[in-house]
């Protein structure tokens, strides 16, 4: 099952879509919340705005150094347990939605990856038990300034900034996440080309870690780490962020200046 959150131009909507990508039955009420119930309306998806599909309630975990080809390329050690920072939901963005460049950082990364969506209250959860506390995984693009990375001594700010953390295009449900492609291309050509086979830590393993140290909540986000080609992007290219068996997500790149023109 497919569960996305869309607008008309009028207050956002949750919605199913179809296998093809292309309808969208709509559902009533938040399906994090609510037992999800067909409202009898449809849409195409080419004539929506297609939003995050979800913002998260409480907070985004991060996890850093996944990939050991990444850990490599940026020349940092392997970890020897997941690596974990929080990102703010106002950095949350949806599909087509700007990253906006604030003038204040210089060096603009992509990262392509697996995200997962908490779908209830959790403690303490096994990685055996793991499976029952996921609503679903999206795709992620964890945008980082590597300049304030590096200056600030800690990631808050280089990857927390308003739009950093574009997710979707919806959450699918039912998936094995053991071995899918991921794929980040800017203005068309591949820059990252990996699979989540390569993680270090699996997604059992991180839900099990996290929820050890506090309470993961309904809507809360999981970004699982990204492959190695991670690299530069500027003002005015675009992203597309794909994940094998859930979709693509995509997202142009502008800077604070330009943006407060439009």
């Amino acid at each position: 099952m497919r569960i996305c959150r869309f607008t008309t131009g009028d207050d956002p909507r949750f919605g199913l879509v179809d296998g093809a990508g292309e309808k969208i039955a709509e559902i009533s009420g938040d399906p994090l919340y609510t037992r999800i119930e067909l409202t009898g309306e449809t849409f195409e998806v080419e004539d929506v705005r297609l939003l995050a599909p979800v913002i998260p309630r409480s907070k985004v975990v991060a996890i850093g150094r996944n990939y050991a080809d990444h850990v490599r390329e940026m020349g940092s050690q392997l970890p020897t347990e997941p690596m974990m920072f929080f990102i703010p939901n106002t950095s949350v963005c949806g599909p087509g939605d700007p990253v906006v460049i604030p003038g204040f950082a210089q060096e603009i990364s992509y990262e392509a990856e697996l995200a997962v969506v908490i779908g209830r209250v959790c403690k303490d959860v096994s990685a055996e038990d793991a499976k029952s506390v996921i609503l679903g995984y999206t795709v992620a693009n964890d945008v980082t300034a590597r300049d304030l990375q590096r200056g600030d001594g800690q990631w808050a700010r280089a990857k927390g900034m308003d739009t950093f953390t574009p997710l979707g295009p919806w959450v699918e449900t039912d998936l094995d996440v053991s071995d899918l492609r991921i794929t980040a291309t800017v203005d068309g050509q591949v820059r990252q080309d990996g699979t989540t086979a390569e993680m270090i830590f699996g997604v059992a393993e991180i839900i099990a870690h996290a929820s050890a140290a506090f309470t993961l909540l309904p809507g809360d986000v999981i970004l699982t780490g990204t492959p190695a080609g991670v690299g530069p992007i500027t003002a005015g290219q675009r992203c597309v962020v794909e994940v094998e068996g859930i979709g693509s997500l995509s997202n142009p790149f502008v800077s604070a200046d330009t943006s407060a023109d439009d």
